[in-house]
């Protein structure tokens, strides 16, 4: 049901980024489809999210940054007519929280950004590490690098700031959308994954405590 709603409410030609894809026949393809499985099956998604018996934890942790990244990717590029220099000038989450863009290139010091410029910027950087061999290695047999956890950190820390800005600044057009329920879901699925594996920094969730 979800997979159909998802047809409805998103137009799959918004997609702010290619959907990156496993490859047939390879572990990873193995995991993300026991893992949609398991999101099909209508279990608790407390349980969705726990480590399958016998499994890497990074295979497991891969799979799911890669998949959020998919999904949150779709939210957003649904959502980006409505997020425009106009509205939103700065990348924030209410009047509380900005956050500032900050890489190892361009933008050496946190800066200040518009949240369209932003949500740019971080797609791209998310796109090149996940499909850069060195971080995110496809080959079997391939080690994961040392700081591939710390990485997924990095990059799930900052897909939360996406759901941040878009609860707090849009959810007006997600509810004219009829996105709301699909938006939760993906919300509720992200949030009991990071606190399974103590992947975000509490002080990052503050933002939607209420929620």
């Amino acid at each position: 049901a979800m997979a159909l709603c998802l047809k409805q409410v998103f137009n799959k030609d918004k997609t702010f980024r290619p959907r990156k894809k496993f490859e047939p026949g390879t572990q990873r393809f193995e995991l993300y489809k026991k893992a949609q499985a398991s999101l099909k099956s209508g279990l608790d998604l407390k349980a969705v999210v726990q480590l399958p018996p016998g499994e890497s934890i990074n295979d497991w942790i891969a799979v799911h940054v890669v998949d959020f990244f998919n999904r949150i990717n779709l939210i957003y590029g649904t959502m980006s007519e409505f997020c425009t220099e106009r509205s939103c000038p700065i990348m924030s989450g209410g009047l509380k929280y900005e956050y500032r863009w900050q890489d190892d290139s361009k933008y050496k010091k946190p800066t200040k950004l518009s949240a369209p410029q932003y949500m740019c910027m971080l797609m791209d950087w998310i796109e090149m590490l996940i499909n850069n061999e060195d971080i995110f290695p496809t080959r079997i047999g391939v080690p994961f690098p040392k700081q591939f956890q710390q990485v997924c950190t990095k990059i799930l820390t900052r897909l939360f700031r996406v759901f941040v800005h878009v609860y707090i600044h849009h959810f007006d057009s997600i509810i004219n959308m009829g996105a709301e329920a699909h938006v939760n879901t993906c919300y509720k699925h992200f949030y009991y994954f990071i606190r399974e594996f103590s992947l975000i920094d509490h002080r990052e969730l503050e933002p939607l405590v209420r929620m």
